[in-house]
C-alpha cells in the first residue's frame, strides 16, 4: 500500500512540474487530470506535494541532505555511513570505492558529467519553487500554508547549502523556470548572496514549523528542532569557512549557529540515549533496527521489509576500516590525549589500544574479544582481525573493523537486500557539539556551556569532564593554529560523530585538508604481527613521529603519496558538461 501511495505523489509531481511547462494547458483544465488550476485546495494538497519532496530526496546521490542507505547493489557506496571515506577517518580500498579514494587524495579530476554526490539534483529546487509558487492557492489559514511552505524552505535551504560547501557559489533560483528562463544561462550567484538567501530559508523554517507534527517520530516529518539543528550545522560550517578562509560576518554565522542550538537544548523534547551502561549506550542505538521514540534521535530513515530495505550490512570490508589517525584520537580514561596519558599501554597489540581509553573506542572498533558479544560475521569461529590477504570471515584494510553500526540480527538469515538497518540523520549529541564549538569559536564559551554539552556526552561514557581551566595541550595539535580548547571540542566531534557524514566538511571548514595528506595506516606492525596474521598481505611505513611501523594501507598504489593543494581542493571542480550547456557558468578557481 505504501508504495502504491509514493507512486501516486510521484504521479501528481511529475503532472504538475510536466503542466506547468505547457502553453496549452494554462488555456484549458482537462477534467480527468491533475492540473496546477484543480490541484492546490487544501492542506490534504500542500502534504501530498510536500511527500514528494520527501520521496524526490531519497536519492541520495542527487539530493545528499537527508542522507541514508541506498537500496540494493548501491548500498555499498551510497550510505550515511560511508561519507567519511572522503577523509581520514577510514581508508576505502575496494575499487568500487575509487571515488571515495580519488578524493581523499587529491586525485580526483574535472569529470565530464557530475559524480556521486556532485554538481546536480537541481530537479529538486524546481520540485520546491513550483510548490513555493503554488501553496498560496489553497483556500486554508496562511499558518498552515506557512507550514508546508517552511518545509519546502527547509528543503530549498539545505540543498543550496550542501552545494555551496561543495562548490561555492551557485546558481541560486527561487522560482519556477521553463525552457525560456533567462535564468538557465545565468552566472552563478556570488557565495556570500546566496549564503544570505539561505539563511532566509532556514530561518523562515524555523520559525514557521510546528514543533511536533504527531507522527511519533516514526520517522514522519521534519519539524521545528530539526530546522534548528540543519540551521545550527549550516551557520557553523558557514561561520568557520569564513572566519578561517577569509569572509565577511564570520561571527553572525557563528551567532546565529550557537542561538539555533541552544534553543534546542532549552526548549526542545530530546535528550542523550543513557540507560546508566558506558560500556554499551554509546553504539547501543547506532545498532537498532527501530528507533521510533528514541530520546536522542530526532530524523531517521527507516527500512522495512515490503517498503524500503537495504544491503549496507554487507559492505563494511569496503570501508576498509578505520584508521590509526581516528583511533589514536580516542582519549584515556583520565582526559588525557594518549600523548600525555602515563595510562596509556601504547599499541605494540590490539588489544593494548583499548586499555585505559575512552568507552567509545570499544564501541566503534572492534575488540577481538568482542567478536562472541557481536557475533561478528554470523559467529564464524575465527579470531579477528582479519587482514587484507587472509583468508574467510570480514577483511578489513587496517585491522580495526567498525563496530559501531553493526547489527548481526540484520544479516544473519536474510536474502539480498532484505536488511532494514536504519539510517541516523539528525540527533541530539550533533546540537551539543555544535553549540560548543560556535561558543568556543566566538570567544564568549564558559564552564557552564562546557557542562551543558560536550561534558554530557562525556557522562554518558564515564569519561572526566573537559574542564576550561585545565585543558590539556595536545602536542599533535600544536601547528593547528587554535587554541588547546578549540582542539578539545574538535577531537569530540571526530570521535561522537565518527561515520556519521560530518568530517570530510569539518576539516575543510576548518581549513585543515592538509591533514588529508597524512599517509593513511592502520594497527602496529611487529614480529609477533607476522605471525598473529599469518598470509596478511599488507606494506608498511615507518612512523616519523614514533619511529614504529605500521599498516600502510595505499603504498604502491594509486592512492599513495596523497596531494591536497591548498588552491583548489576545499571545493570540487564544476562538470564539463555544465560549463558546455551554460558558458556563463565559470570553472572554480585553480581547476
Amino acid at each position: 500500500m505504501k508504495n502504491y501511495i509514493i507512486k501516486i505523489t510521484l504521479a501528481i509531481i511529475s503532472i504538475l512540474l510536466s503542466n506547468s511547462c505547457n502553453d496549452e494547458f494554462l488555456e484549458r483544465y482537462p477534467l480527468d487530470e491533475i492540473s496546477s488550476e484543480t490541484f492546490w485546495n487544501t492542506e490534504a494538497d500542500l502534504m501530498v506535494y510536500n511527500n514528494s519532496l520527501y520521496n524526490l530526496a531519497r536519492n541520495d546521490d542527487n539530493v545528499p541532505i537527508l542522507m541514508g542507505h541506498y537500496d540494493g547493489f548501491n548500498s555499498h557506496w551510497g550510505s550515511i555511513w560511508f561519507q567519511d571515506e572522503f577523509a581520514d577517518n577510514m581508508a576505502p580500498n575496494h575499487s568500487r570505492h575509487s571515488r571515495f579514494q580519488q578524493v581523499r587524495a587529491g586525485k580526483h579530476n574535472i569529470p565530464t558529467s557530475p559524480q556521486w554526490f556532485g554538481y546536480k539534483g537541481w530537479n529538486f529546487v524546481r520540485a520546491i519553487n513550483v510548490g513555493l509558487e503554488n501553496y498560496g492557492n489553497a483556500n486554508i489559514a496562511e499558518e498552515t500554508i506557512n507550514k508546508y511552505a517552511a518545509e519546502a524552505r527547509l528543503f530549498r535551504g539545505w540543498f543550496y547549502a550542501e552545494k555551496v560547501e561543495k562548490f561555492g557559489a551557485v546558481p541560486w533560483v527561487e522560482k519556477e523556470l521553463n525552457i525560456d528562463s533567462e535564468e538557465l544561462y545565468a552566472a552563478r550567484t556570488p557565495r556570500e548572496e546566496a549564503m544570505n538567501n539561505i539563511l532566509a530559508d532556514l530561518t523562515f523554517a524555523t520559525e514557521n514549523l510546528p514543533d511536533d507534527w504527531g507522527d511519533g517520530n516514526a520517522p514522519g516529518r521534519l519539524n521545528r528542532w530539526c530546522a534548528l539543528l540543519v540551521k545550527s550545522r549550516i551557520c557553523l560550517f558557514e561561520g568557520t569557512w569564513r572566519k578561517y578562509h577569509g569572509g565577511s560576518d564570520a561571527e553572525m554565522w557563528l551567532q546565529e549557529a550557537a542561538n539555533a542550538a541552544k534553543e534546542v537544548m532549552e526548549n526542545g523534547p530530546y535528550s542523550l540515549y543513557n540507560t546508566g551502561d558506558p560500556d554499551n549506550d554509546y553504539n547501543a542505538y547506532h545498532q537498532m533496527l527501530d528507533l521510533t521514540g528514541n530520546s536522542e534521535v530526532m530524523y531517521w530513515r527507516k527500512y522495512q521489509l515490503g517498503t524500503f530495505t537495504n544491503h549496507v550490512q554487507s559492505y563494511f570490508s569496503y570501508s576498509g576500516g578505520a584508521t590509526k589517525s581516528l583511533v589514536e584520537d580516542y582519549l584515556c580514561t583520565d582526559g588525557l590525549p594518549i600523548s600525555l596519558s602515563p595510562l596509556y599501554q601504547g599499541d605494540e597489540t590490539i588489544e593494548n589500544v583499548f586499555e585505559n581509553r575512552d568507552p567509545r573506542l570499544r564501541q566503534t572498533i572492534l575488540h577481538p574479544d568482542d567478536t562472541p558479544k557481536y557475533r561478528y560475521y554470523n559467529l564464524d569461529g575465527r579470531d579477528y582481525p582479519r587482514i587484507t590477504g587472509m583468508s574467510g570471515g570480514l577483511i578489513t584494510a587496517t585491522g580495526y573493523h567498525i563496530i559501531k553500526h553493526y547489527n548481526a540480527d540484520d544479516l544473519i538469515g536474510k536474502a539480498y537486500n532484505t536488511a532494514e538497518s536504519p539510517a541516523i540523520i539528525l540527533r541530539f549529541g550533533e546540537v551539543l557539539l555544535n553549540y560548543a564549538e560556535a561558543v568556543a569559536e566566538l570567544g564568549t564559551i564558559t564552564q557552564t556551556d562546557l557542562d551543558n554539552s560536550i561534558n554530557l556526552l562525556r557522562d554518558r561514557v564515564g569519561m572526566p569532564h573537559l574542564d576550561m581551566g585545565n585543558v590539556p595541550e595536545d602536542p599533535r595539535y600544536l601547528n593547528d593554529g587554535v587554541s588547546p580548547l578549540i582542539v578539545e571540542i574538535r577531537r569530540e566531534r571526530r570521535i561522537e560523530m565518527f561515520m556519521e557524514g560530518l568530517r570530510y566538511n569539518d576539516l575543510r571548514r576548518w581549513k585543515q585538508g592538509k591533514k588529508l595528506e597524512v599517509p593513511t595506516m592502520g594497527i602496529r606492525w611487529t614480529d609477533e604481527a607476522m605471525q598473529r596474521y599469518e598470509n596478511a598481505t599488507i606494506k608498511t611505513s615507518v612512523d616519523p613521529v614514533s619511529g614504529n611501523t605500521y599498516i600502510d594501507v595505499y603504498q604502491d598504489t594509486d592512492w599513495a603519496n596523497p596531494v591536497f593543494d591548498e588552491s583548489k581542493h576545499y571545493l570540487w571542480p564544476i562538470p564539463l558538461s555544465t560549463i558546455a550547456q551554460n558558458p556563463n557558468i565559470k570553472q572554480n578557481p585553480g581547476w
